[in-house]
């Protein structure tokens, strides 16, 4: 019977505070359905001020970082070519026994 009570208990208690986490979600989400145009200044606010802090490459470094995208591209896919070759012209040799 004590357990039933104690489960009974902690039941109710998980019921309040889903209730009372609700009424705070309603509650916020009417604030901020009044305040969407401010929301939306503000956040541009915040845009601004981030962009303000990243630190941007310089051209010659963009240009070498994609000099070297490229080329491992590059590179990458004509290994890949000349395996895929290797083992087609394998396949037919093995085929033809």
């Amino acid at each position: 019977m004590s357990d039933k009570k104690k489960n009974a208990e902690l039941s109710e208690n998980e019921e309040k505070k889903a209730k009372k986490t609700d009424s705070k979600k309603s509650q916020k989400s009417n604030k901020d359905k009044k305040n969407i145009f401010k929301r939306f200044a503000n956040w541009c606010k915040d845009l601004k001020r981030e962009f303000k802090r990243v630190s941007w490459p310089t051209k010659k470094s963009v240009f070498d970082n994609t000099v070297v995208v490229l080329s491992v591209v590059v590179l990458g896919s004509v290994l890949i070519g000349l395996l895929d070759t290797g083992l087609l012209k394998l396949m037919n040799v093995l085929m033809n026994l």
